[in-house]
């Protein structure tokens, strides 16, 4: 499937979206000046093709008490088990995202818990995954960019 074509509105109601899935899109019309029904085919289209996948809610972890963040890096003793262990992986609903990796780790995983006490029991109990040899981890210590527009804004100026 080839590239999608987007245009300029097209590029402005996505904007808005990243900004607020929940935004009206009487409200995005009116900021365009361009018809409720216009926004609403331009959204459904770019579902259809792809470009949309659903829609996300943003959680404030620090505000529920998880603001502790850590990478662990996971070695498995043979690679034909990154299936089994991936699998694992997603029972524990503390590992919030999980990227099968190429260079120093098979696995790369990120963690959400409430403290070093909680993150040192999570990663234990990556520990204990069959087919796990070791892990390592980083601390975050600080989430300093997190912007979903930068790499959309870099997109529409390559169109």
């Amino acid at each position: 499937m080839g590239k999608i074509k987007l245009d300029e509105i097209d590029h402005q109601i996505l904007d808005m979206l990243i900004d607020n899935t929940r935004i009206p899109f009487t409200d995005i019309a009116k900021k365009l000046l361009i018809s409720a029904g216009t926004v609403h085919v331009r959204v459904k289209k770019m579902e259809e093709s792809g470009i949309i996948r659903g829609s996300s809610l943003t959680l404030d972890y620090k505000k529920l008490g998880y603001s502790f963040i850590a990478y662990v890096g996971v070695f498995l003793n043979n690679t034909s088990q990154t299936k089994f262990v991936l699998e694992r992986v997603n029972e524990i609903p503390f590992v919030t995202v999980a990227h099968i990796t190429t260079g120093k780790f098979n696995i790369f995983c990120k963690i959400r818990a409430k403290s070093t006490e909680h993150a040192k029991e999570v990663i234990f109990m990556l520990d204990d995954i069959e087919g796990v040899y070791r892990t390592e981890t980083m601390i975050s210590l600080e989430e300093s960019i997190n912007d979903k527009k930068r790499l959309m804004h870099s997109i529409f100026n390559e169109m």
